[in-house]
């Protein structure tokens, strides 16, 4: 598993990027990051980052 970033804005910039260049969906990279898609979202979440299944990314 990644060492992600614990910095809600920092970890919203790190999965935008990994989504853009190299997973065609949240659930991709989650499981290549052995995580929840779901404890993603809600990490992203607490900063008010969604995620935006159609454009890929968390805005």
């Amino acid at each position: 598993m990644m060492n992600l970033p614990k910095d809600p804005v920092m970890l919203v910039s790190v999965l935008n990027m990994k989504l853009r260049d190299f997973y065609p969906s949240l659930e991709a990279l989650a499981e290549d990051l052995e995580m929840d898609a779901g404890e993603l979202m809600e990490k992203a979440g607490a900063a008010g980052f969604e995620y935006d299944r159609q454009a890929n990314r968390f805005c």
